[in-house]
């Protein structure tokens, strides 16, 4: 995925830097989750996640950080943002009517009906937890024999710019990078991963984050008309009108967000809506993402990675599983995943536009899969 579920900012390195990292750290296979999920809200992207992982009927397990041990709690959350009980709704209504922001209103409306807010309070203020809770939501929406595994973090929390050791956040990290403080960066990953950042760096594919976009963005907004602007997703009850107005009065993301953020709106919210009038996503496919089970995009594999691929195939013969885009695009007549399909082409193209050299387009046509064969000795 390029542009990740991180408060709507953008990945740094590209997806098959990304999955070459993984399978040499080990991972066997790696599957892309198209971007409307991947820049949607935390309940969209654990579903969409899910669905992937659901339709491959061969998941056991699906691991997830949290900032807790307390699954019960966890899994107390979930149940009641599935089941949404009467009382826990009529709860939500009324503090959505002062004016405060959904997941805000959320998270004091569940507090209430749980009658605990001292325990959930800080429990219900960690992105990580947020995310857990939507993976252990979608698992029972579909009824799935998957199992939720939570790890928790001890030394660094999501948004913590300290580093403990040889730990540290994505965000200490990304810090780390725009700062130039590569020897710190060196013990905080693996030597691969170290070894595949430091040569997108030296070849200037790098996007630090939503900044670097941020001229297309403002001439997007500009250029849209008040209608186009409210048919992106997460825009309603008239922000579309606010969006235009500070559109037409900055030309960059901090003073755009300044400008219109407030209690009913944060800042990630506006992110994602600036994400999708940069990628040109509409309510049209994102209500698409919510109504199908996309495809199985694979990025990268090892020998074992292979045969997942065989087995996943053989245990559900309907699934589309990409291994080449171009092939797909021309003889599939899926036309929802297609349509999604097209988002993940565009928003490559985009990424690269950040690059400082080399930005090549249509790079999910041309960029091979990565294939890490792994030796294996037997010394029988």
């Amino acid at each position: 995925m390029e542009i990740l579920h991180n408060a709507g900012s953008t990945s740094i390195i590209d997806k098959w830097s990304k999955a070459q990292m993984a399978i040499e750290g080990g991972f066997d296979l790696v599957i892309e989750l198209p971007t409307v999920y991947a820049i949607s809200s935390a309940e969209n992207f654990a579903d969409g996640a899910v669905k992937i992982l659901n339709s491959m009927k061969i998941v056991d397990y699906l691991s997830f950080g949290t900032e807790t041990q307390d699954y019960n709690s966890l899994d107390k959350i979930a149940t009641i943002l599935y089941n949404e009980p009467r009382e826990y709704k009529n709860i939500l209504q009324h503090e959505l009517k002062k004016g405060l922001s959904f997941p805000k209103a959320r998270q004091n409306a569940l507090m209430m009906y749980l009658n605990d807010i001292r325990n959930y309070a800080k429990l219900l203020s960690s992105p990580n937890n947020i995310l857990g809770i939507e993976y252990i939501k979608a698992l029972k929406k579909y009824n799935s024999n998957i199992v939720p595994y939570p790890i928790q973090r001890f030394e660094s929390e999501y948004h913590s710019n300290k580093i403990n050791g040889n730990i540290a956040s994505s965000t200490a990290i990304r810090n780390i990078i725009k700062n130039d403080n590569l020897p710190i960066l060196r013990k905080l990953m693996p030597d691969s991963s170290f070894s595949i950042l430091i040569d997108n760096l030296k070849t200037g594919h790098i996007v630090p984050d939503l900044s670097t976009f941020e001229k297309i963005i403002i001439h997007n907004l500009r250029k849209m008309s008040i209608d186009e602007i409210h048919m992106l997703p997460d825009v309603s009850e008239g922000l579309e009108n606010s969006i235009k107005n500070a559109a037409n009065s900055c030309n960059n993301i901090i003073d755009f967000l300044n400008i219109i953020k407030s209690k009913r709106y944060t800042s990630t919210r506006l992110q994602r809506i600036l994400l999708y009038s940069l990628l040109n996503i509409t309510k049209k496919e994102m209500d698409i993402s919510k109504k199908i089970t996309p495809y199985i995009r694979v990025l990268g594999f090892n020998n074992k990675g292979k045969l997942l691929i065989s087995e996943i195939a053989k245990a559900n013969p309907k699934l589309d599983i990409i291994t080449s885009v171009k092939k797909y695009i021309d003889i599939s007549n899926n036309k929802n995943n297609k349509i999604l399909l097209e988002k993940d082409i565009w928003a490559t193209n985009v990424y690269t536009i950040g690059y400082e050299d080399d930005s090549w387009s249509n790079l999910d046509y041309t960029h091979k899969i990565i294939n890490i064969e792994r030796v294996i000795i037997n010394y029988f």
